[in-house]
């Protein structure tokens, strides 16, 4: 069996640079946070995949990217497929890459239990599946470009803390696209400020630069969307904004303390979380706790152990 923690992302900014190939191109800041879904799998002839928690029962098999994630590999290495289960802490919906977290973890952990395909490989059917799962494969701080399949690891262990504001009102990625294209804005360059401040530790100059181009569309479509983002600035941060295309809304405080401060005191309507950011690590192997090591057979007497069994 493989275990997987596949983590959340946030978009500390978002400058849509104009369309390529019928999609929007951009250019963002990303960074994964410590909110995670978690999957297991174990080896079996078809793929199939059981969700748990959030109201993710109800997706459709279809409709799941995890599912794609699981089949395509089979296809493309000529592999079995597994049974996976994942169990969801990422909110649904929010603009945190919670499905292209699965699929982006379903395709790490078909590695593992396959032992074949490279980094390459798995980021090339990544980026079939999504235009940020291939992002979501390794994540951490990153800018992305393009649809999203072009990233550029950026060299930086800042840590962020974070207050969500989770609208219950979610908001369609295409119908926000499609109102952006009706108000568009002008690049103004916040993404490269907040790369450059992030990467100098100013948190500060980063908050100050957070800039998303579809909160406007988003707002018009869901107006939750910017009352969260009002009740997130009444706190005082070093500044506010929205991850991808909605809804979810962030603050970004100079500490943890802060943060949970913020947290305790909100009295809203949208459900509360505090976060931060993260350098993921990759997959975990999961470990019978009942099967004794190699070194522990040897020291029950054991002269020969191959692969974790005793050998008489």
């Amino acid at each position: 069996m493989v275990r997987i923690k596949s983590y959340a992302k946030i978009n500390l900014s978002l400058n849509i640079t104009g369309r390529e190939g019928g999609y929007h191109t951009l250019r963002s800041l990303a960074a994964s946070i410590d909110l995670s879904d978690t999957i297991f799998l174990t080896r079996r002839k078809l793929s199939r995949v059981t969700m748990h928690g959030l109201g993710s029962e109800g997706i459709p098999p279809e409709k799941n990217n995890a599912l794609r994630a699981a089949e395509l590999f089979s296809e493309r290495f000529g592999t079995d497929g597994a049974d996976i289960s994942i169990y969801k802490d990422i909110p649904m919906g929010a603009g945190l890459g919670g499905s292209s977290a699965d699929a982006a973890g379903v395709l790490r952990g078909m590695r593992k239990l396959y032992g074949v395909g490279t980094d390459e490989e798995l980021k090339e059917l990544a980026d079939a599946l999504g235009s940020d799962t291939g992002y979501m494969l390794k994540g951490g701080y990153a800018l992305l470009e393009g649809r999203g399949e072009r990233v550029t690891p950026l060299p930086c262990a800042e840590t962020l803390w974070l207050l969500l504001l989770l609208p219950r009102e979610g908001v369609s990625t295409a119908e926000c696209y499609r109102l952006y294209d009706e108000m568009p804005d002008a690049d103004g360059g916040q993404t490269e400020r907040c790369v450059q401040a992030l990467l100098s530790g100013r948190a500060e100059e980063l908050g100050a630069n957070l800039f998303n181009s579809l909160l406007a569309p988003a707002s018009r479509l869901q107006p939750a969307v910017a009352r969260a983002l009002e009740e997130a600035k009444s706190f005082s941060p070093y500044g506010a904004g929205m991850t991808g295309s909605g809804s979810c809304v962030f603050a970004l405080f100079e500490n943890d303390a802060f943060c949970e401060w913020a947290k305790s005191r909100y009295r809203g309507a949208c459900r509360a979380l505090t976060a931060k950011t993260i350098v993921p690590k990759q997959t975990i192997a999961w470990k019978n706790p009942f099967r004794l090591s190699e070194e522990e057979l040897r020291e029950a007497g054991y002269t020969e152990v191959r692969d974790g069994r005793k050998i008489d």
